[in-house]
């Protein structure tokens, strides 16, 4: 009896062992036309196994590739793409840079100071304005995400102007977003409760 421990790995799981098997049954056809017309069946049943990925970008070049990879690259077709390397597939990607820099105050974010940075850029105008102040409440909210007590806003006003050194302003005594609708749209929404009625009984 054959079982899977005693069969080689398969190179590529998600087309499973009978398309590996055919397509390693290719690699050995010695004719070159009876080859690329194997080759060419396979590639239309590999296709079929994902037809809802038929709308992604480059499908067909991924088929191919994926075809090569299971022969080892051993195999040789008339291909509409460049004969992938192995190299190609062994490269290691590189490495993601760590951000630099420290977060000021780490409930505001990264993200949030580089909002502020670029906000603080802008020439003065009624649109730095604005955006002065949709950066307050967005600090605001991000405060009380991580602070569930109540926030002065001329306190999230005074972080602004540090944060931003003192190139954005937002004037003393401007009413922020309320606490109580930053706090109750962090809320989960409650699921209504089922309540079973009796059916009465009928006399």
């Amino acid at each position: 009896m054959d079982y899977n421990s005693q069969r080689p790995d398969i190179i590529i799981p998600e087309y499973g062992r009978h398309i590996q098997t055919m397509v390693q049954t290719a690699v050995m056809v010695e004719d070159r036309e009876e080859r690329n017309k194997m080759v060419r069946a396979i590639i239309k049943v590999m296709g079929q196994l994902f037809p809802y990925l038929r709308d992604v970008e480059d499908f067909n070049h991924k088929l191919w590739d994926h075809l090569y990879i299971m022969s080892d690259f051993k195999l040789d077709v008339d291909s509409p793409y460049p004969k992938p390397s192995a190299d190609s597939f062994e490269t290691k990607p590189g490495r993601v840079p760590y951000p630099q820099g420290k977060i000021r105050y780490g409930h505001y974010g990264k993200l949030l100071e580089n909002i502020i940075q670029k906000v603080s850029d802008l020439p003065e105008s009624p649109e730095k304005e604005a955006g002065a102040l949709m950066a307050a409440n967005l600090m605001k909210r991000h405060y009380l995400t991580w602070n569930r007590d109540t926030v002065a806003d001329d306190f999230i006003i005074n972080q602004l102007r540090e944060l931003s050194e003192n190139r954005l302003r937002v004037p003393l005594g401007t009413v922020l977003i309320a606490t109580a609708d930053v706090v109750s749209s962090s809320k989960p929404a409650l699921k209504p409760q089922k309540h079973n009625k009796k059916k009465k009984k009928r006399n």
